[in-house]
């Protein structure tokens, strides 16, 4: 892929810019220095976006809305393993062997799959959207390594105790592969008695995955913080998109 930079956006000027979005400056915070790089493909401008965030801070419903106004290709590394599987590529069974066996998946494997999937045409041509990748300093390096680098990356910041109020009302419609939760997102009444409570939707659960997800975030913040720009994720999510939709505006703008 032939990608041409064309400008570079100082700490300042990128700050100035975040900060005249429409949401308010108390909506999301800037990373204190650094300056981010937007590349044009074929007459416009692609972003490469990684979106950071805690299980249930709302990186998925954010994900899909973004999508949906920029075009930007979303990948989560559950899909991408699930589509290698079973298109049977080298990399996706090298996958189906570890899974197979009850392993984790390692993070050799897990990079060669970015790596194939982010030079696929869709991806080259439309940019792209890593929804929770990477998530540990380990495959930020790797990533960094194979000159993988993000143009801009979205922290999504709740607090736990909301995060943890998030998981534990959350139900799923195994007809429709739908999420709703009792407080925010309630179910129809008709389906009600239909939705199923996950066996990792517990306090206990949430709290060991909040502890590993914090575990990480400094370093994967430390090697994105040039670039990084902090969301206020316990807004409603209508609200937390229109802060999301000006900052990608406001930076498409600036390149433009």
């Amino acid at each position: 892929r032939q990608c041409v930079m064309i400008g570079v956006v100082s700490s300042v000027a990128f700050a100035l810019l975040v900060a005249s979005a429409t949401a308010g400056p108390s909506a999301y915070r800037r990373q204190p220095r650094g300056g981010a790089i937007m590349r044009m493909q074929g007459g416009g401008v692609a972003r490469k976006v990684i979106i950071a965030g805690a299980p249930a801070s709302g990186k998925g419903t954010q994900c899909e809305l973004i999508k949906q106004q920029l075009g930007l290709v979303h990948l989560s590394t559950g899909d991408m393993l699930r589509a290698a599987v079973k298109a049977g590529t080298p990399v996706g069974l090298a996958a189906k062997a570890f899974m197979d066996s009850g392993k984790l998946v390692p993070d050799e494997v897990i990079i060669n799959l970015v790596r194939e999937r982010l030079d696929e045409p869709d991806c080259q041509a439309s940019g792209w959207l890593l929804d929770g990748f990477p998530r540990t300093a380990v495959q930020a390096q790797a990533l960094r390594a194979a000159q993988i680098e993000p143009d801009l990356v979205l922290y999504l910041n709740v607090p736990d105790s909301m995060l943890i109020e998030r998981v534990v009302g959350r139900r799923l419609d195994m007809d429709t592969g739908r999420i709703y939760h009792l407080k925010f997102d309630p179910p129809p009444a008709d389906i009600a008695d239909r939705l199923t409570h996950r066996s990792d939707d517990t306090a206990e659960k949430a709290t060991v995955r909040l502890q590993q997800f914090h575990e990480h975030l400094g370093a994967i913040l430390d090697a994105y913080k040039s670039v990084t720009v902090e969301v206020d994720g316990t807004r409603p999510k209508g609200e937390v998109f229109e802060t999301i939709s000006s900052i990608l505006g406001k930076a498409s703008a600036a390149v433009a």
